[in-house]
């Protein structure tokens, strides 16, 4: 009897932990959306900073990383425990979030000119030049605004993870939304250092090496702006597909009217529907943007009101 209930106790602790390593793959599906994103930005954080110095920034930046979703996990849960019907709300806000900001990448060129986009280059230029800055305090604000932009870039990931998981066990909650916010974050890092040392790995393959090591580093030197590039488009690509999909999902008849012309697509409705997504997602970052811009034209407007 002893040994039926033992066996019978670990079938439902492996039924449990299968349970959770699908719900994981899928919220890991979901966040990728955020992931092309974080990595760009994560790897333009740290730029600037002295080759030998790379590395503990970016170690520095994962502990802050740990930190904040050391907060952001029993947030979500208890919002998911206490008031679960604000889970839904925090998804949508989440999706608005992801394409607002594909949009303003989108319209970067527009919503931006060149002169100021080169004078804020020039500015980190001249700032990185100066012999009298103090290094230490200009590594740690990159720190500190790395840290800042990663605890919204987790908090979007852990929401739309809790969006997966709303309706499971607390404890399939926990190791989901756990197992997240650790791969996301060795991952993520790991990926980060890993672009931000490629060009020296290729300045020192092409300096020391053989023939075809030489080969190696200049491709590394060609590849490393390359891939950052890439990242951002795959990322920008993504939050629309992500962000849409969640905004889709928000507006069931919306919903269901995807779901339907995507059928008619036949063999790609897979891939008519991802693109349906996406155009949810470019919408829905343009309202979000045009609420926003209508919101500051207002406020100044009420502001040099009273002013006057």
């Amino acid at each position: 009897m002893a040994g039926a209930s033992l066996l019978t106790l670990i079938d439902d602790i492996a039924s449990v932990l299968d349970d959770v390593a699908i719900l994981t793959k899928v919220a890991a599906k979901k966040t990728a959306g955020v992931l092309g994103d974080d990595l760009a930005l994560n790897a333009q954080q740290v730029a600037g900073v002295a080759a030998e110095r790379e590395l503990p920034v970016v170690w520095a930046v994962a502990v802050g990383s740990i930190r904040n979703k050391l907060i952001l996990v029993p947030a979500a849960l208890a919002i998911s425990a206490f008031i679960p019907w604000a889970v839904m709300p925090l998804l949508m806000l989440g999706g608005f979030y992801l394409c607002l900001e594909g949009v303003e990448k989108l319209l970067h060129k527009w919503l931006h000119s060149a002169e100021d986009d080169a004078a804020h280059h020039a500015q980190e230029v001249a700032a990185l030049a100066d012999a009298d800055i103090d290094l230490a305090a200009f590594e740690a604000d990159k720190i500190k605004g790395a840290i800042r932009t990663d605890f919204v870039l987790s908090a979007e990931i852990i929401v739309i993870a809790l969006g997966t998981v709303a309706e499971q066990p607390f404890l399939s909650q926990l190791a989901v939304l756990s197992g997240i916010g650790v791969i996301m974050t060795v991952g993520v890092y790991g990926i980060v250092a890993g672009i931000v040392k490629m060009d020296d790995v290729g300045a020192w393959l092409l300096l020391k090496g053989s023939g075809l090591a030489k080969l190696i580093g200049k491709g590394l030197l060609l590849a490393a702006p390359k891939l950052m590039r890439l990242l951002t488009v795959l990322g920008t690509a993504a939050m629309f597909l992500v962000g849409g999909s969640i905004l889709a999902h928000g507006v069931p008849p919306l919903h269901h009217a995807i779901e339907h012309w995507a059928e008619l697509a036949g063999p790609g409705s897979s891939l008519a529907g991802m693109l349906l997504d996406a155009l949810v997602g470019v919408a829905g970052g343009a309202l979000a943007l045009l609420g926003l811009k209508t919101f500051a034209v207002g406020r100044r407007l009420l502001t040099g009101g009273a002013k006057a």
